[in-house]
């Protein structure tokens, strides 16, 4: 047992002497300072806009469900699903021979108001208001002579040539023909102020009648007229031929496929970056070629039922490529800045508290903390506001967890932005 603990006894010298000599030689040559390896990219000047994203279902821009105004069988349709119509064009024919002979009994009682009225107002009143003149001229002249009669006889009365009796007879025959002209005059001022506007009225209300009552009559039959109110394409027609169709029941439906409406839900915070006109792209399907579109409605009040609000984007679809009843993507370009400063959102380094900086690779090829403040965000790509200029080169990847300071070697150069302005 004395042996191995001579050994180690030996043993220790010779190590110590190891030690001190390695710590001399490493004091004599210092450590090289380490470089940590990382990407960059040149903060550029170009043109980002902020995109909104978002699914939209698509819907015609003008749609309308045919329903008739009366309830009557089919008796020929005009078109089929698929075809083409334009406004005003008959689509439909409903059974109506009863309302023609309807039309045509309404229209023989507006035809007799019409002559009726036209006797009323040109005939009747002034014929009688003719006899009313001529019968005040006549009244007039007897009450004349009557008064000349009775003016003689009381002076040959007051002669004594003539007895109270005759003198008598000749007042009372006075009177009698001045009343008889005052009733006449009274008649016809009568016709003249009432009775012609009375009789006028009630012609007019019976030809007004007689004219309502064929009006209507004709709006039936034309009812029974289906005609399109827009320009379109047959998208559903579901009854046939001698099948009844109902008041109030749609019986084909017709779309303007010309222009199509996508409607998408955005949160308040995205809605609030969008306005109407601004421009969007509609992406119907994998491989096909976006569609230019715009905004036409930013719903000023939220959904109740998922507290979204409602965006429209429209677009003309002259190929009809966009179908409506489809979902497609949107991309409504919210906000534009052009010239701005721009580097790999990747770059950005966010802290607990918020804030955001990157990491600038100096002259001396240390990587130094800046603090910056950002913008529009888009593909991968963000806007610098304040805190960098154009040309700096920044760490694009691996600056996560870097110290402020360190050495680094850029093992491969990259810029913020594929292009410019």
């Amino acid at each position: 047992m004395r042996k191995p603990s001579a050994l180690r006894t030996a043993t220790f010298p010779l190590l110590l002497c190891g030690v001190l000599v390695w710590t001399g030689c490493s004091r004599g040559k210092p450590a090289a300072e380490p470089v940590v390896s990382v990407q960059a990219a040149t903060v550029q000047r170009k043109t980002i806009r902020e995109i909104v994203s978002t699914e939209a279902v698509l819907y015609a821009k003008n749609e309308v469900s045919i329903v008739p105004k009366i309830s009557a069988p089919i008796e020929k349709f005009f078109v089929n699903r698929g075809s083409r119509v334009h406004a005003g064009e008959l689509i439909a024919q409903l059974e109506n021979k009863d309302l023609q002979a309807a039309v045509a009994q309404a229209k023989g009682a507006y035809e007799q108001a019409q002559a009726a009225y036209a006797t009323s107002t040109q005939v009747s009143l002034p014929a009688d208001i003719q006899n009313a003149k001529l019968n005040v001229k006549a009244t007039r002249q007897a009450m004349r002579s009557a008064r000349m009669v009775y003016e003689s006889r009381e002076k040959l009365y007051q002669a004594g040539a003539l007895s109270r009796n005759l003198l008598e007879d000749a007042r009372v025959a006075f009177t009698q023909a001045n009343n008889q002209y005052e009733i006449a005059r009274a008649r016809l001022q009568g016709l003249r102020k009432v009775g012609q506007t009375a009789g006028e009225q009630i012609a007019k209300g019976q030809l007004a009648t007689a004219e309502g009552q064929y009006q209507g009559a004709l709006a039936q039959f034309h009812y029974s007229q289906i005609r399109s109110p827009i320009t379109g394409v047959v998208t559903d027609r579901p009854l046939y031929e001698g099948q009844m169709a109902t008041a109030g029941t749609p019986m084909m439906t017709i779309m303007n496929l010309s222009h199509v409406i996508g409607r998408a839900y955005v949160s308040p915070e995205q809605a609030s970056l969008l306005h109407v006109g601004d421009a969007a792209t509609i992406q119907p399907g994998a491989g096909a070629p976006a569609v230019p579109a715009k905004v036409t409605v930013v719903s000023p009040a939220l959904d109740p039922s998922s507290t979204t609000v409602q965006v429209w984007v429209e677009a003309p679809n002259p190929g009809r490529q966009l179908r409506p009843g489809s979902t497609v993507d949107v991309k409504v370009v919210a906000r534009t800045a052009k010239n701005a400063l721009v580097i790999p959102a990747a770059a950005v380094l966010t802290a607990s508290d918020g804030t955001t900086s990157v990491m600038v690779v100096g002259k001396d090829n240390h990587a130094h903390q800046i603090s910056v403040q950002t913008g529009i965000r888009e593909d991968g790509e963000v806007q610098i506001t304040s805190g960098l200029r154009a040309g700096q080169e920044i760490v694009s990847e691996g600056a996560y967890g870097l110290p402020d300071g360190t050495k680094v070697q850029i093992s491969n150069s990259s810029t913020a932005a594929v292009g410019g302005d």
